[in-house]
């Protein structure tokens, strides 16, 4: 199986695309930078700006060209994240958050979805938040992009179930990436890693649209 896994440079991209090569799949990795000190047989790095129409593009060419057409998973992980309250927040930041987080997956998904229609199968899995079902104050724009993630992803189920194709949010609470100072208990990069394996691993007839995960005793320091 052919998968690609966007923002695969590190954090929870990058323990995905470790997961699914443990799986014998193979991964494209699409972000702005390889996985440092990381080399595996059936890994394959291209250097993509989800934010760019054209690299995406000029990305999918490659890939195909190097791991065929039949790409059956994608995983659209790439994201940032900033804190402000709206009247400090810079109106770049503001347009990036955007172009990355939510038009990304639209630039992407748009071109694996017409051979995943020919071939009556493939799984797609948005990695959104607990910010994209709940309000944070001073982060409107995080939240207002991953809000858009989650009804992307259950429109995108609607319109592509019929052909075969699972698609599936997968919202995770506090992860340990460095996004947050908090000393409070996190998942880890691994376990969401876990989660998109049990995801990719349910029967054929059965799939999990939306899946939220949270860590067990928040309040809990891990140190």
């Amino acid at each position: 199986m052919n998968a690609i896994v966007t923002g695969a440079s590190r954090g929870i991209g990058f323990s995905i695309t470790q997961a699914l090569l443990r799986e014998g799949a193979n991964v494209a990795g699409w972000s702005r930078t390889a996985p440092a000190d990381f080399s595996h047989e059936r890994f394959q790095h291209f250097s993509t700006d989800l934010t760019s129409e054209e690299s995406v593009q000029n990305s999918y060419q490659k890939t195909t060209k190097k791991l065929g057409r039949d790409i059956s998973i994608l995983v659209n992980n790439a994201g940032a994240g900033y804190r402000g309250v709206m009247e400090e927040m810079e109106p770049e930041k503001w347009r990036y958050l955007f172009e990355l987080n939510v038009h990304g997956i639209f630039y992407t998904t748009r071109l694996v979805i017409p051979e995943m229609k020919k071939k009556n199968r493939g799984h797609i899995i948005n990695i959104s938040s607990g910010a994209g079902t709940n309000g944070i104050a001073g982060m409107s724009c995080y939240c207002g992009t991953k809000h858009a993630v989650v009804g992307i992803t259950e429109s995108l189920h609607l319109e592509l179930r019929d052909f075969g194709i699972k698609v599936t949010c997968l919202s995770p609470g506090s992860v340990d990436t460095g996004f947050s100072s908090s000393k409070k208990n996190k998942l880890l990069p691994e376990d969401l890693a876990a989660s998109v394996v049990h995801i990719l691993n349910c029967p054929k007839n059965f799939h999990y649209t939306e899946l939220q995960v949270r860590p067990l005793q928040p309040n809990k320091s891990n140190s």
